[in-house]
């Protein structure tokens, strides 16, 4: 073996491990891993002290970070600061490091902080995981005068209050979560260097927080082509999943696990998964397979299992010392399927694996890539050739930003992927650039029907005020809308006719029409001296299939019931009180809505004229017809219905805000983060 572990007690009661190599393994460094070093330390000797480095899973970080530890001298001001210390978030993590180093400088010191594994704090390298950390005493032991660096794996984790709680002890310009903390005075500043494979988190934290900038990066897809990582396939499973019900994160935009399993979780898509698995991989020899939450893990490896297939699985309850029993057994390929939720989407160094099947649909690209990287290393021991990716894609009803296949490559998410490398699904795309771009966003299908467009706002002034442009095609007399199909035509004081969609069982809108009749009994002002109501009960007119049937009956209802001969032209549009200056009743009554919505008036007048005038000046010179359908417009809820679109849409633009700035997280950039 090239290291020993050994264990020595130090003090009552404390474990201490540490690691040395017998003898240093000879590491030739990649051109890229080069590269990396060169962009860290030419960082670093600029005055940067906080830096990120993106590279993928197979790519080899722990050797880069365990390379530049070595390039690494104390600062002049503290000749003393020689230790490095290695934070990590799980005990493998923490096991491969300790072993990396010790293979790659033997003349180290190598511990371990972790659990009942306690360090001395005095090792030239100690790998920690941040949940020991988090202890004072355990923290306490690690000094910034004495550390030249620390290492964070897995950095996309780093904004998290509980990392930033342990980096604000070695850097004053990270925020403590804590209010109150008081950060130690350091003679020199301890660089705090990041690496990840998704330098970029969705869930809203700004890595700026604890990284100044990005200084390398390097993508899967470069690393495949220059054949640092294994072959690929792909395979992209249709299911007719309904992604629609689905809740999402409030915290990371992702879907919910809970809500995604109902879903996912069904002896129909549990038999897809393995069917497609019979039909694809078969022959591969080490399958690894992501779910969605632990029930879900548990059927889908019976389902295997009643297939005739040897699958088990692991999860985070799984006791240490069994899970590495089983890690161990899957990498000796004594079973062909693990089965796992979340637990080896991070830190899993299995190389063997030549399969992946992605079983939970995701929103994150992070976390699709995390998931496929898990086969993306290199194993030529074990006779991997390449990796075959399997993941299922939502053919109906597609919720949109999920990640799958086709997306990774910019292509619409219904192409059909099978067996493709990433070569043909390259060329795929650079054809479907070359025709216009390829469409990803969601299929939206032609209009069967045409639908108006009202003017919503109750203070519009298009077309005189009447809110539906369009009715004026439909008839001569002053119809106004009300918006949501809603058509009212006041009667001269006699009354109003009213045109509103029929609606069907449980409140389903049919395509027909009805219209009510409803007289004034009194004037507004009788009625309210002798507190009665001001209308009678209303009356039918009519049913129409359409919008233009049920005007044109209710015009001839109009001037044949209720209002006759030559007085029927003061219905008309264009009727020449409609003309008139409005009455100071109706300016009070507009102006006193209009201050108390605060909505714009909006005009069909040139921008040089009406649009340039105050509201104030807008209801002055307002006339009779406009003042009339203003109130009308009122009276029969329009404005209720404006509001509510406006809610809807403000809404609906905060949440596509929101998921541009998820996508725009996800997208990784060598430069400046912002804090």
């Amino acid at each position: 073996m090239l290291w020993l572990l050994r264990s020595r007690p130090v003090g009552a009661g404390l474990l201490l491990r540490s690691y040395a190599a017998s003898s240093a393994q000879a590491i030739v460094l990649r051109p890229y891993q080069e590269g990396c070093l060169v962009a860290c330390t030419d960082a670093l000797q600029s005055g940067a002290s906080r830096i990120g480095v993106s590279l993928p899973t197979g790519s080899g970080k722990t050797t880069v970070f365990i390379s530049l530890l070595s390039r690494m001298t104390p600062p002049s001001v503290s000749p003393k600061a020689t230790r490095s210390l290695i934070v990590v978030n799980g005990i493998e993590l923490a096991r491969q490091s300790a072993q990396q180093a010790s293979r790659m400088r033997p003349d180290w010191t190598v511990e371990i902080e972790q659990g009942m594994t306690k360090a001395t704090g005095l090792a030239d390298v100690t790998i920690a995981t941040y949940q020991t950390l988090l202890r004072p005493d355990r923290l306490a032991k690690f000094q910034g005068s004495y550390l030249k660096a620390i290492i964070i794996d897995e950095a996309h984790h780093a904004a998290a209050p509980s990392y930033r709680r342990i980096m604000a002890h070695f850097d004053a310009d990270i925020k403590h979560p804590d209010v109150g903390f008081e950060p130690p005075v350091l003679p020199h500043k301890v660089p705090i260097i990041g690496f990840s494979a998704t330098f970029s988190r969705h869930d809203g934290l700004a890595l700026g927080s604890v990284f100044d900038r990005i200084v390398y990066h390097r993508g899967f897809l470069e690393m495949i082509k220059e054949q640092w990582l294994c072959n690929v396939r792909f395979t992209s499973v249709q299911a007719s999943l309904d992604l629609a019900n689905v809740t999402l994160s409030g915290r990371t935009g992702d879907f919910n696990a809970t809500s995604l399993a109902h879903v996912i979780n069904t002896d129909t898509v549990n038999r897809l998964v393995v069917q497609s698995w019979l039909d694809r991989a078969a022959t591969r020899r080490s399958t690894l397979v992501f779910c969605v939450n632990l029930a879900h893990v548990r059927e889908l490896t019976r389902t295997f299992r009643d297939a005739g297939i040897d699958a088990r699985y692991l999860y985070s309850g799984t006791p240490a010392a069994e899970r590495k029993a089983l890690v161990d057994s899957f990498k000796a390929g004594q079973f062909p399927v693990l089965v796992n939720c979340a637990i080896l989407t991070e830190g899993a160094d299995i190389p063997n694996i030549d399969c992946v099947v992605v079983a939970r649909p995701t929103r994150s690209r992070n976390v699709f890539a995390q998931m496929i990287g898990r086969g993306m290393r290199l194993s030529p021991d074990t006779g991997k050739e390449d990796c075959h990716i399997i993941d299922f894609v939502d053919s109906t009803d597609r919720v949109a930003g999920v990640v799958c296949t086709p997306t990774l490559f910019g292509l619409d998410p219904s192409e059909m992927v099978d067996d493709e490398t990433t070569e043909s699904l390259e060329e795929r795309s650079a054809a479907m650039e070359m025709m216009g771009g390829s469409d990803t966003k969601d299929h939206i299908p032609d209009p069967k029907s045409i639908t108006y467009v009202d003017h919503e706002n109750p203070f519009s002034l298009v077309d005189h005020a009447s809110g539906a442009p369009h009715i004026s095609k439909l008839s001569s007399h002053a119809w106004v809308g009300c918006g949501g199909d809603v058509y009212v035509l006041e009667c001269l004081g006699k009354g109003h006719i009213r045109i509103e969609p029929l609606k069907g069982e449980n409140g389903a809108r049919e395509s027909h029409f009805q219209a009510h009749f409803t007289p004034t009994m009194v004037d507004k002002g009788t009625a309210h001296t002798l507190k009665i109501p001001m209308f009678a009960r209303n009356r039918k007119v009519l049913t129409a299939e359409t919008l233009s049937d049920a005007i044109r009956g209710c015009d001839t209802y109009a001037t044949t019931k209720v209002v006759f001969g030559p007085h029927a032209l003061g219905l008309l549009r264009t009727a020449r009180w409609r003309k008139h200056p409005a009455t100071e009743s109706q300016k009070q009554f507009v102006a006193k809505r209009w201050g108390m919505r605060g909505h714009p008036i909006e005009s069909d007048g040139p921008p040089s004229s009406d649009k340039a005038k105050s509201p104030q000046d807008q209801i002055a010179n307002m006339t009779k017809g406009q003042a009339a359908n203003i109130i009308t417009r009122f009276k029969h809820g329009a404005h209720k219905r404006y509001e509510k679109k406006i809610q809807v849409e403000r809404k609906a633009a905060i949440a596509a805000s929101k998921e541009r700035l998820r996508k725009a997280r996800e997208t990784v950039r060598v430069g400046v983060l912002e804090a």
